[in-house]
């Protein structure tokens, strides 16, 4: 079979099409033939050397992807021959706390990915995709939406009526912007395009925000709400964005670390955080538990995903620059159908 491997670190130039073996299915597992993958910021990380953790290489990039069962080994239970599944971020998280979780079973880094013809998977580390999504929908699923996802419902325990910021309009803050809507919440987004802001209130957004033209956005937060401030935030800028989020906090509020990509380095005031009693964690995607609720609530609201652009998937290196560089709105997926 074919597959795109990151051989060297250092850079998307570095990925390379090859010939692999076929896999076999062993005990409790199966083999998918893969139909369409998707990007996560980490990826593009991983290829670039700069992730916080190091892989072994060659490694076969992308943890999200979605695929048809071919083959089953022998104890399989939970699929059979035909099923369409997604595969699951972490391989070894079925539910539970964040304990539950084991490093060295990621998918996509430290083991091999899905950017491939076909990929074998652990039966207790897929769901079924919901029926409705096409596979280029269904691939975007394992990260972006099961972390903001996990954020708001497994973690969060949102209510209707309670207010969600969300910054920015990646993969994770927009499907954040379609749950909390569709859970019946006051949804806030930010953007520094007028743009991107109107098709965030065509998917549910109530408010926008534009960070631009207005880069004291805390103060518009909480004008928008009356002084109250948000409830549970969608933090993905890191130090640069957080003193910001604090300041847009309601009392009790929580704000969810997603990721950094405004950099590690900056400072927090810990009154702050005293002041308005707010509760931060990180959000590490999510358990196989919160990915099956998740797509029990995609299934009965019928949401889409967002998908920004559609590469074929030998085009990778191509779909790596245009999300490290071309400031997408929604997800960028692999086609492996064409």
């Amino acid at each position: 079979m074919k597959a795109i491997e990151l051989q060297h670190p250092g850079g998307i130039d570095n990925l390379r099409l090859v010939e692999r073996l076929m896999p076999e299915p062993g005990r409790q597992e199966m083999i998918i033939k893969v139909k369409a993958t998707a990007l996560n910021y980490r990826d593009v990380e991983i290829a670039h050397g700069s992730y916080h953790t190091a892989f072994a290489l060659p490694l076969v990039p992308l943890s999200d992807g979605v695929g048809e069962v071919v083959a089953v080994g022998a104890e399989v239970t939970r699929f059979k021959v035909g099923d369409r599944v997604c595969a699951t971020f972490w391989q070894r998280w079925i539910g539970g706390s964040f304990a539950m979780a084991e490093p060295s079973y990621q998918r996509g880094g430290p083991i091999d990915g899905l950017l491939s013809e076909f990929a074998r998977l652990d039966e207790q580390a897929a769901v079924l995709a919901p029926e409705h999504l096409s596979d280029v929908e269904a691939a975007t699923l394992p990260c972006a939406a099961v972390t903001a996802w996990h954020a708001l419902f497994t973690e969060g325990r949102l209510k209707p009526g309670e207010t969600v910021l969300s910054l920015g309009t990646g993969g994770v803050s927009l499907f954040a912007v379609q749950f909390a809507a569709a859970a019946g919440a006051r949804v806030i987004v930010t953007s520094s395009s007028v743009d991107k802001l109107t098709r965030a209130k065509a998917l549910g957004a109530h408010d926008g925000i534009n960070y631009r033209s207005d880069p004291d956005w805390a103060s518009a937060v909480l004008a928008l709400t009356g002084g109250l401030g948000a409830d549970h935030i969608i933090e993905v800028g890191g130090p640069q964005s957080f003193a910001q989020s604090l300041r847009a906090s309601a009392r009790g509020a929580q704000i969810n670390v997603i990721g950094y990509l405004g950099g590690s380095e900056g400072a927090v005031n810990p009154l702050d955080i005293f002041r308005r009693q707010v509760r931060a964690r990180g959000i590490p995607v999510g358990s196989r538990e919160s990915f099956e609720a998740m797509n029990r609530a995609l299934a009965v609201n019928r949401l889409t995903p967002v998908i920004d652009k559609v590469l074929p998937w030998r085009e990778a290196a191509s779909a790596f620059r245009h999300l490290e560089h071309g400031s997408p709105f929604g997800k960028v997926v692999l086609d492996h159908m064409q």
